[in-house]
């Protein structure tokens, strides 16, 4: 376990082991500034020896890998879950903004002049921006540790048509599967020999719909996504008296979002920092099997940064990032009586919050539920159960809730040797 140092001024410098820390806490010479992970800040002048840091950034849509390493030791591992929900949020918004503007008017004329991206150039759908704000985020969290002197970024870049068909080549990457027809609906229907994909035409019925295998929020309007239903499947469908059995084609989100962001984060962090280099998928790959390394988001980005062979940490970080706050007052539902329940929850319930670190029987974890009773659902941050109704005056306040929890874990190098 290593203890980062900052000084006077609040600028990184080299971490130093614990001994050293509860020297300098105990004489007075340094006060405690974070508890995860943990940092002291210096409260006389120190300049400081410092080496040359490189931290490796193995970039994801769901899963970001971090490592700060010199040439002979790692001083930061982290492992860092993405929200994913993003997308949920902003379609369930739209679906407010819809019924607000039925209840004023029943028909609003469609206005095409205030589109976001028609105003901004370089917009960036919201999931794809949080993500990447994600990132930079992280990066600079390490800069405020450590005295870091270059990052090295992995972003691969993805041919999704290659994925789609490995001869493709010259010009039919201009030739996709929809060239020549007016819109998916069309290209589906063609696709599906306007035939019902479930009665196969026994019903008789000439009316066709493009049905969501998976629903438009999660899935996407992708041909892959879709299969043609005539007009009585689909409502028996929908009234629940028949079931799909259809698996819907490869999904390209993460791959679309990587290409997406590729240039976007290495331009963004060239404004932040001097150094940023950019590296690839199969290099790293091919570090780690020269070095005889197991596959992980952490020890990518150990062989990102370019010191393989650095003596790992002992522990690395598992970061959970999380939203803090529901800004959606009212439930949509209205009851009988007219009234529209309340959506959020009080503030503290018996002074905790949701996400809050709390020990219980001398276990760390999370609080994931809360009841105005004064009983709690608590949880490690890969949702193993500690309790399902813990009470409050067990639990001992670690930390507050805040955007990103943290968790610290044994590095498996170190327990099982035969995993390498």
């Amino acid at each position: 376990m290593l203890v980062y140092v900052l000084n006077k001024y609040g600028k990184p410098l080299m971490p130093c082991k614990p001994s050293k820390a509860r020297k300098l806490l105990k004489e007075g010479k340094a006060k405690v500034v974070r508890k995860e992970p943990f940092t002291i800040q210096l409260l006389y002048g120190s300049s400081g020896y410092k080496q040359p840091i490189t931290l490796g950034v193995d970039a994801g849509s769901k899963t970001v890998g971090l490592s700060a390493t010199t040439e002979n030791k790692e001083l930061f591992a982290a492992e860092v879950e993405l929200r994913d929900d993003i997308p949920k949020l902003i379609s369930q918004k739209g679906q407010y903004r819809k019924g607000r503007r039925f209840r004023k008017t029943r028909y609003r004329e469609p206005r095409f002049l205030n589109r976001v991206h028609s105003k901004n150039k370089g917009w960036l759908a919201p999931s794809v921006e949080h993500k990447i704000k994600s990132h930079i985020k992280l990066i600079d969290l390490v800069h405020s540790l450590l005295p870091v002197t270059k990052i090295v970024v992995e972003v691969a870049s993805f041919d999704i048509q290659k994925i789609k068909n490995p001869n493709i080549e010259g010009k039919q990457y201009q030739q996709g599967e929809q060239l020549a027809f007016w819109n998916t609906r069309e290209y589906v229907l063609w696709r599906d020999n306007y035939t019902c994909q479930h009665c196969k035409g026994k019903t008789k019925d000439k009316r066709f719909n493009v049905h969501h295998i998976e629903s438009r929020q999660i899935g996407g309007d992708a041909p892959g996504n879709l299969i043609t239903l005539c007009e009585t499947c689909h409502k028996d469908y929908h009234d629940g008296k028949i079931k799909l059995n259809f698996k819907r084609g490869q999904k390209f989100k993460d791959a679309t979002f990587m290409g997406i962001m590729r240039w976007t984060l290495y331009n963004r962090l060239k404004t932040l920092y001097p150094k940023v280099h950019l590296t690839y998928g199969y290099i790293t790959k091919n570090t780690r099997i020269q070095n005889n390394l197991p596959k992980t988001h952490r020890i990518d980005a150990l062989c990102i940064s370019g010191n393989p062979q650095a003596k790992q940490l002992e522990h690395y970080y598992h970061i959970k990032e999380v939203r803090r706050h529901n800004r959606q007052i009212h439930k949509a539902k209205i009851l009988k009586s007219g009234i529209r329940k309340l959506n959020q929850a009080s503030y503290l319930v018996h002074g905790f919050r949701l996400f809050d670190k709390i020990r219980y029987n001398g276990i760390e974890c999370f609080i994931f539920g809360r009841r105005s009773t004064g009983y709690f659902d608590i949880r490690k941050l890969d949702g193993t159960v500690i309790h399902r109704s813990a009470k409050s005056k067990d639990l001992i306040l670690v930390s507050k809730a805040k955007t990103l929890l943290w968790e610290r874990r044994e590095n498996s190098a170190f327990l099982s040797p035969l995993k390498w």
